[in-house]
């Protein structure tokens, strides 16, 4: 049987006030449509639950014995959606949010941290995959947002461009270029170098943006993430070239971070959605802290 809380409610109201008037007014509805509640409700119950005069109004048996569960079914009803609403508007609930690794160092961690205390109720679920599986996972359904690397436009995808995050060079030290304010990609060639696999989105912009400038570097070492290469330049193995965003002086003893210039290559950190369906409360807060902090306007 279907549930007619609107007819529930009515008859609930006009049993307290005893009045169709008071109702009417308490419900912000006409007398008319008051009366087509109640009726429907009788229809849907097949029986009479008022009975109706010029003077007064008075429950029937019927309308005497059901007028205890009807005030419960309506109080509860009530309370349920009140604590929906509460609950959505205080915390926004849950959402699923897909982020390269490289950005989990510092970029990532910040936002989370400023999210949280502003919305201390909801709870992420955090996907690290390639820039290539972030934008699978939007697209797919799986994340309601993802912060990746530029790639190729998609007709289902919202794309905001957030920052522009340089190419750098982490040293070791001690180490012969250690003291330089810049390296130029020429003063690599005979450097150790630990390098991102060819795989990576990282790499395929270097390799690509190296290209066209006619420079080619060779790697001595070659790893799948970029937590691995800071590991492996804090060990002495080698100078790794990462991301600007990954790694600030200080995080590790024994190493630091030098520009890379000659040219200056920078890898553009996006913000995606998909254009339909709409997201979720929590996932919305999260996307309009994201363009608030990097200085965006919101689409």
């Amino acid at each position: 049987m279907k549930i007619d809380f609107d007819g529930l409610q009515a008859f609930v109201c006009v049993a307290e006030f005893s009045s169709f008037v008071k109702a009417a007014e308490q419900l912000h509805l006409t007398q008319t449509a008051l009366t087509r509640r109640i009726q429907k409700l009788e229809g849907l119950l097949d029986a009479r639950l008022l009975d109706r005069t010029t003077r007064k109004v008075e429950l029937t048996a019927t309308g005497r014995d059901f007028l205890p569960q009807a005030r419960h079914l309506v109080l509860d009803a009530t309370r349920t959606l009140a604590r929906v609403r509460d609950k959505a508007q205080a915390s926004g609930g849950h959402f699923t949010l897909a982020c390269v690794p490289s950005l989990t160092t510092h970029v990532l961690p910040e936002l989370i941290r400023t999210y949280a205390q502003q919305s201390p109720g909801n709870t992420l679920r955090l996907l690290d995959a390639s820039s290539h599986d972030v934008r699978a996972a939007v697209l797919d359904g799986q994340a309601e947002l993802g912060i990746a690397i530029n790639g190729e436009p998609h007709a289902e995808l919202q794309e905001v461009a957030l920052f522009e995050d340089p190419l750098t060079l982490l040293c070791p030290t001690p180490h012969a270029l250690q003291d330089r304010r810049t390296v130029s990609w020429t003063d690599l060639q005979s450097v150790d170098l630990i390098v991102v696999s060819s795989f990576m989105a990282t790499r395929m912009f270097l390799d690509y943006q190296l290209g066209q400038r006619g420079i080619r570097l060779s790697g001595h070492y070659e790893v799948q993430h970029h937590a691995t290469a800071i590991n492996l330049v804090a060990a002495g193995v080698g100078c790794a070239i990462l991301p600007s965003s990954t790694f600030e002086n200080g995080d590790r003893p024994h190493v630091v971070k030098i520009p890379l210039t000659g040219p200056v290559v920078k890898r553009r950190v996006t913000l995606l959605r998909r254009k339909q369906p709409s997201l979720s409360l929590a996932a919305e807060n999260f996307h309009q802290l994201t363009l608030t902090h990097f200085g965006k306007r919101r689409r």
